[in-house]
């Protein structure tokens, strides 16, 4: 789902960005409204969670992968505000340093995976909670909330994608940029979300939420504490230990396609736009490290994100004042 730079129009980039100005700004002001400074470090732990979970690609056959989010896991914990604000540092580090997902297109991938996702997860989740009061019908919730966040999430992608060849072509009527239609590009995408990507989602979810509910409840927003503990610490290691399982599923993402398997998937040409558009070369892309063989380097890559996000939240929080006591 992570939109690389050509494949949406310049336009269509500045507009989706112009979208996530104020849904960035909004949730600052929520977070900072309804987290003390104490738990922003916590915001550090979501983003590391779902910068993770979409390093696990799961393979569809017809040779496509996909990943867990983790946008509603946040959501649940922290708030959708929060997920908002972690989800897009998580996708932006994703962008600059491993080339995950495109710069130009940095704004419609916040939109689709850190607004859509988790607001929708949230709300799903929060209207089933207010029926469900037991243990196993919190979980369902949870469940069903991130099965509806991932799969609104690819639908506006679709749509996005989709767009492409209606609004922007040639005197030839080839496009410019994504040249599959909403008849393609809504089957390509909900096809694998709405079966493999959306049970990968909900057992991502499911599970890192059972597993912190149980060792490390201070990480829920309404909780008191703001310690993280040992179990909730070994987690984190041992997804990054197994992150190379990410290496095991074949082929490469629906919308994310080169562009020489564009020209050979039944476009017949490569759309004059993706030929010559920005192009922006990330420190380590695709989680290689230059010199180190590819499992080890996933692990490398895995542990370098994780702590760039737990220690800028961290920073973030020792520059933020302390609510003034009323």
């Amino acid at each position: 789902m992570h939109i690389p730079d050509n494949y949406l129009s310049p336009a269509t980039c500045a507009v989706m960005t112009a979208v996530m100005v104020p849904a960035w700004i909004i949730s600052v002001k929520k977070v900072k409204e309804e987290l003390p400074k104490e738990k922003l470090p916590m915001l550090g732990i979501g983003a590391a969670f779902s910068f993770l979970g979409m390093m696990f690609n799961v393979p569809l056959p017809g040779g496509t992968t996909g990943h867990a989010v983790g946008g509603t896991l946040i959501a649940s914990l922290l708030g959708p505000y929060a997920a908002c604000i972690s989800v897009s540092v998580a996708l932006l580090l994703q962008a600059l340093l491993f080339g995950d997902g495109g710069i130009l297109a940095f704004g419609a991938n916040c939109f689709n995976m850190a607004f859509v996702l988790p607001f929708t997860g949230w709300v799903v989740t929060s209207v089933l909670l207010k029926r469900i009061q037991s243990r196993k019908g919190e979980l369902a919730a949870v469940a069903a909330g991130s099965y509806a966040g991932i799969n609104a999430a690819a639908l506006c992608a679709a749509i996005e994608f989709g767009i492409q060849p209606l609004l922007f072509h040639d005197a030839a009527g080839n496009a410019l940029y994504c040249p599959y239609g909403l008849a393609v590009s809504i089957p390509a995408m909900m096809a694998g979300h709405l079966t493999v990507f959306g049970l990968a989602e909900i057992v991502f979810t499911v599970a890192v939420y059972a597993f912190i509910r149980k060792v490390s409840p201070s990480m829920i927003r309404a909780s008191e504490g703001t310690k993280t503990s040992a179990g909730l610490k070994a987690l984190i290691a041992v997804l990054i230990a197994a992150t190379p399982l990410g290496l095991l599923a074949e082929g490469t993402a629906w919308g994310e396609w080169g562009m020489d398997e564009i020209a050979s998937s039944g476009a017949g040409y490569t759309p004059a736009g993706m030929l010559s558009g920005f192009e922006f070369r990330s420190i380590l892309p695709d989680y290689e490290v230059p010199g180190v063989p590819p499992a080890f380097g996933y692990i490398l890559s895995a542990a370098i994100g994780v702590a760039l996000l737990v220690i800028l939240f961290k920073l973030i929080s020792l520059v933020t004042p302390k609510k003034a006591k009323i």
